[in-house]
């Protein structure tokens, strides 16, 4: 697959808020390998290739377990999650897969009782994030598999 447009070619400016609400993420008291999982497992469910390479080098430069990013597809067959990632990848899927439909109050209860309303916030900003960027990238299609750890930093 060949790249349709380079970062290069957009507009001076074209991904300045985005990076901005990214390094607010970074700073959050979210677990780094907790938003490593939910930007795994969100660019697994919109297919964004390059995300998922990004998102693999960076989980595994912080630590995170071969094991565990291999069984993001199938994370409620396994074991390998906390009840806390449980939760937020239970959001993160309702998040992506939205529609037209509201967040469920089970489940935002549940999110409740691991996360502060302000870090439910942050989860929601950050899932929204993944998403914008695995649509950005599935239209200008970069090349999968050139990310370099903290590329981006």
């Amino acid at each position: 697959m060949t790249t349709r447009i380079s970062y290069q070619d957009v507009n001076k400016g074209f991904a300045d808020g985005l990076m901005k609400s990214g390094m607010y993420i970074k700073k959050s008291t979210l677990d780094p390998l907790l938003l490593e999982l939910l930007h795994y497992r969100v660019s697994q469910i919109n297919g964004c290739a390059y995300c998922l390479d990004m998102g693999h080098k960076e989980a595994m430069a912080k630590g995170e377990l071969q094991e565990r990013l291999h069984g993001l597809a199938a994370w409620r067959e396994f074991s390998w999650y906390t009840e806390q990632e449980r939760v937020a990848l239970a959001y993160a899927e309702a998040l992506t897969n939205a529609s037209s439909q509201d967040i469920e109050d089970a489940l935002f209860a549940q999110l409740q009782q691991f996360f502060t309303l302000a870090e439910i916030a942050d989860l929601a900003l950050a899932v929204s994030l993944t998403n914008v960027w695995n649509r950005i990238n599935k239209t200008f299609r970069p090349v999968a598999g050139s990310y370099q750890v903290g590329q981006y930093a």
